[in-house]
């Protein structure tokens, strides 16, 4: 009995208080209501899209030297990789702050993205080194170039690694609050 006393003191009664109050007027249809919610939305989804896609492009040639090649020092670069995802973000910010004063969109994606690549790097790289080479060998042998045999067979191989990696990045990059606030200042605003 004690325990269903404790989940209905701290549960249950502030999730029916919190319901209450956004539900109520003013609540959540009156925010839903704003053009600036709205503006706000367009923003962060747009940021957040530009920013996964730069992470992907910027990711999957590393993804490559981390899977497809066999250079000395490779496990230096696959901590090295990860650097970037491990700092923290006012550090990241500052830098970014410093390379360009002015902040901005541009700041805010190439930020997000330089954070983000090593998301990328290691989700692709995962299944990109336990793909059979004899499939592209075989497009290569009947005559595509090295780019049509990447496109035809490599890239649909490595589209469920792309997608997961593209899905989390995306997320980050929607609540990347703390890079929004030091690069876009007062000018730029997500929903976080």
């Amino acid at each position: 009995m004690v325990p269903l006393a404790f989940l209905a003191v701290f549960f249950v009664w502030p999730v029916v208080a919190i319901l209450r109050l956004g539900l109520a007027e003013g609540g959540v249809l009156a925010v839903l209501g704003q053009a600036r919610t709205w503006e706000l939305v367009a923003f962060t989804v747009g940021q957040a899209a530009a920013s996964t896609a730069l992470a992907v492009v910027a990711g999957l040639p590393v993804a490559y030297l981390l899977a497809r090649t066999s250079l000395p020092g490779l496990g230096l670069v696959r901590v090295l990789v990860l650097v970037p995802f491990v700092l923290p973000t006012v550090v990241v910010g500052l830098a970014f702050r410093t390379l360009l004063p002015d902040g901005g969109v541009l700041a805010i994606v190439l930020a997000n993205s330089f954070f983000n690549v090593a998301v990328v790097a290691r989700t692709v790289a995962g299944l990109w080194s336990h793909l059979d080479r004899r499939a592209q060998d075989a497009a290569r042998s009947l005559g595509a170039s090295p780019l049509r045999a990447f496109t035809s067979v490599t890239l649909p191989a490595l589209t469920p690694a792309l997608t997961s990696a593209a899905a989390v990045v995306f997320l980050f990059c929607a609540t990347s609050f703390g890079v929004v606030l030091i690069l876009g200042g007062s000018r730029y605003r997500t929903l976080e």
